[in-house]
């Protein structure tokens, strides 16, 4: 959950552009779009990638929108990647001139006690991580 000292639209122009995810994710992983981008996204929109979660070690993540609801939420679901399941609302609530954002993230990974004991050790944090990145970056850009 961040809030941050922007409007509605403002927030929703920013994050509705899959083109801005390379804006908001560590550096050091290398995100890098490969397929083409429309300026706003829509509900069936696949939209692929190439990231380093480890270093040395890229992978492909294909992800499809879901759902969209203009200025409320959006959905993203993984089609193929390291998670056996990702699921990604975005939720919007405009407050006194501010904008609130949820993240609700649902996910599973392969490989039975191999996945949770890689969870254990490492997959947590660096979600965390990355997440908390976002929070730093976001509020530098939108800061008033």
């Amino acid at each position: 959950m961040q809030e941050l000292p922007i409007g509605l639209p403002e927030a929703w122009e920013f994050f509705s552009s899959p083109s801005n995810l390379g804006e908001i994710t560590p550096k050091h992983m290398g995100f890098r779009i490969t397929s083409g981008v429309p300026k706003r996204m829509y509900p069936g929109q696949i939209v692929s990638y190439r990231l380093s979660p480890i270093p040395g070690i890229k992978i492909s993540w294909v992800t499809e929108i879901t759902h969209v609801e203009d200025l409320k939420f959006f959905v993203d679901e993984q089609r193929f990647g390291p998670y056996s399941m990702w699921h990604h609302e975005h939720h919007f609530e405009e407050r006194d001139g501010s904008v609130l954002m949820t993240d609700k993230v649902s996910y599973k990974l392969p490989l039975g006690f191999l996945g949770h004991l890689a969870h254990f050790l490492f997959v947590k944090k660096q979600l965390k991580a990355i997440f908390d990145y976002r929070i730093k970056v976001l509020e530098e850009k939108f800061e008033r």
